[in-house]
């Protein structure tokens, strides 16, 4: 099962820049979208053999999540719980057979990190929601974490401590998923591998030089380590600031 996970800056403007040649040549049979800015009624766009499934922000071209899937799910739920996270888009959970697939956009802390104290309530109950699913089935979490764990995951680790997505609260509550049970994917298959973003600021030339962040994630329950063929970053792919990333889990034997 191909599964891919892109932060797409505005899926509209993302349209334009190759989007639906993408799709087709990525052969995914889910893909997991963030930072859609967009309606579900705003989409004149449609892609045959896939359900569509839409998270969007109250504030109209905002966050936003959605799914396009070829494999049609049991059940499909929207949020976490409390209300407070509710208005955002930020969460579109599908069940399948084997597992809870969970597509994130997480809340960014932003530059001066006036929405830190609001990131760490709901880093916590993030975790606590994707521990509730576990109780039934494996989870496979996806999307944009807002967050380098390590300091392999940047390019200027030293410069960027203590700003919004580097900051130590943040690389702890990562810290605490993981400790939770899950397993970052890309860090299973390549521990040591350097110069692996997903995502570069348009200022500074920064993709051009391949100075990135990984921030774009898949991580699973540690009980699916075992089907994890590959976890991979796709930084040729253009359209957004960030690249897609994706997961190939083995089928059952």
């Amino acid at each position: 099962m191909k599964l891919i996970s892109w932060n797409v800056n505005g899926l509209r403007a993302c349209m334009k820049k190759g989007f639906p040649d993408f799709l087709d040549a990525a052969d995914a049979d889910v893909i997991c979208l963030q930072e859609t800015k967009m309606q579900p009624e705003q989409a004149d766009f449609d892609f045959p053999g896939y359900e569509m499934y839409w998270n969007s922000a109250v504030r109209r071209g905002y966050s936003g999540t959605a799914v396009f899937t070829r494999v049609s799910p049991k059940n499909v739920t929207y949020g976490i719980g409390p209300e407070e996270h509710g208005k955002e888009g930020r969460v579109i959970t599908l069940e399948f057979d084997r597992f809870f697939l969970v597509n994130v956009y997480t809340p960014n802390a932003q530059r001066d990190l006036a929405r830190l104290e609001y990131r760490m309530r709901w880093e916590d109950d993030f975790r606590a929601y994707l521990k509730e699913l576990e109780r039934e089935k494996p989870v496979v979490v996806c999307g944009d974490l807002n967050v380098a764990h390590e300091e392999i995951d940047l390019k200027n680790a030293k410069a960027n401590r203590g700003n919004a997505g580097f900051t130590d609260e943040e690389r702890a509550k990562m810290t605490e998923l993981l400790d939770a049970g899950f397993a970052d994917t890309f860090r299973e298959k390549y521990p040591l591998l350097t110069g692996a973003y997903s995502w570069w600021s348009y200022q500074f030339n920064a993709r051009a030089n391949n100075a990135g962040w990984r921030i774009d994630y898949f991580l699973v329950s540690r009980a699916l380590l075992p089907q994890v063929q590959d976890s991979f970053i796709l930084p040729e792919v253009l359209g957004s600031d960030h690249c897609p990333v994706g997961l190939l889990l083995r089928e059952d034997d």
